[in-house]
């Protein structure tokens, strides 16, 4: 769907801001594109929609040259979600989220009635459209920035740090709703965050950069993850990748243990329905009358991280498992969490070193690119030009 054939963007005061990039982004899948500051993968994402042109090389999304497209007419066809929402402030969010469509030519009733049915789909309520964006809270409009870029469902969404000015908590809420939406509607998603963390959660691949434009690695999470291509790479993911690791999986992957019967320390207290109440330890001097310590259960649709954090949390070492009616199904031990991460960490590893073999090196992904950015000379970001025209 969008491709990089060995682009680069210079700068007249001699910044480069992309170097050489040549890079496949599949359709219907999200591709994260993160690095350090400078290193171009903003001006990456906004050369999709010529917001940024290209000093050579070519970019093409559906397989047609960007440069051969009216700007106009192709920024109408790319949804396009920035920080903190950009929403025209004298504007209703009704009238926000029409934007596009009433450019295109819609009419207004059908292009209302559109942007009725994504304040639904992006969970808002009915009424919020009749408000305006400083009445809504920052997630609130990010949100509607998202459903103006999926107004006139466009094949192709551009997100730019779109969460990056919201609390934690709402974060994690926007990144639930996009994964949410997107499987729903199978966009082909250019996201570019500095966060990591949000690159692993988000990502179906990640595209790491570094300073001067160049793209030192670009594979699935658990491949990166297992496999980081140099110690750039291996250091800008963190020392824990094996926990990030963790985050990719769900308790589903792991087996389901019998509850702990009669006679062994712990006892996990249910309710009358089944709902886990607490642990108590039998062994303690009160015995049966011990105070109920706490338990967080967890459902089968949790990561494993949390699964891990919950097993080291709990004195017996033990996740509850519920249903999605909240009764108790088994639990999980932090051993089976432990031996689990070991063999997706070891299967990750393993693909990684079939795609070098099939690929015809012994180097991990982008070490050559890796070699070439480290001979490079540092840039600083492309500079930022007023932007007048319309986000989609």
């Amino acid at each position: 769907m969008i491709s990089f054939k060995d682009v680069s963007k210079h700068y007249p005061n001699g910044t480069t801001a992309v170097d050489r990039l040549s890079l496949e982004l599949p359709e219907g899948g999200i591709t994260v594109l993160v690095g350090t500051s400078g290193c171009g993968k903003t001006t990456t994402l906004r050369m999709v929609n010529r917001m940024v042109e290209p000093t050579s090389g070519t970019v093409s999304v559906g397989g047609r040259d960007v440069l051969r497209a009216d700007a106009a007419e192709l920024r109408r066809g790319i949804g396009y979600v920035i920080q903190q929402a950009g929403l025209f402030p004298h504007r209703t969010i009704l009238d926000n989220i029409a934007t596009v469509p009433l450019l295109l030519g819609w009419g207004r009733r059908k292009a209302r009635a559109r942007a009725a049915e994504l304040l639904e789909l992006v969970g808002l309520p009915a009424d919020s459209g009749k408000r305006y964006p400083h009445q809504l809270s920052g997630g609130q409009q990010q949100r509607v920035g998202v459903a103006r870029a999926l107004a006139a469902d466009p094949p192709v969404l551009l997100m730019d740090e779109p969460f990056g000015a919201v609390d934690p908590v709402v974060r994690t809420q926007l990144q639930n709703e996009l994964l949410r939406l997107q499987s729903e509607l199978r966009k082909t998603v250019v996201f570019v965050t500095h966060d990591i963390d949000e690159a692993v959660r988000l990502g179906d691949r990640i595209a790491i950069f570094r300073t001067g434009g160049h793209l030192v690695q670009c594979a699935p999470p658990a491949e990166l993850l297992a496999s980081p291509a140099d110690d750039f790479v291996a250091g800008f993911l963190g020392a824990e990748r094996g926990l990030k690791l963790l985050s990719l999986s769900t308790l589903a992957d792991v087996d389901r243990e019998p509850v702990p019967a009669d006679g062994q320390r712990w006892r996990l207290v249910t309710s009358e329905r089944g709902e886990p109440v607490g642990w108590r330890d039998t062994e303690g001097p009160e015995g049966d009358r011990a105070p109920l310590l706490p338990v967080r259960p967890l459902r089968d649709g949790d990561s494993l991280l949390t699964a891990l954090d919950e097993s080291l949390a709990s004195p017996a070492g033990l996740v509850a498992r519920v249903d999605a009616d909240g009764v108790l199904t088994g639990v999980t031990g932090r051993e089976a969490i432990h031996e689990y991460a070991g063999q997706r960490h070891a299967e990750a590893g393993r693909a990684a070193a079939l795609k070098n073999a099939a690929a015809g090196t012994d180097e991990a992904p982008g070490t050559a690119e890796a070699s070439e950015a480290a001979e490079a000379p540092e840039a600083a970001e492309d500079p930022k030009s007023p932007d007048t025209s319309v986000t989609a």
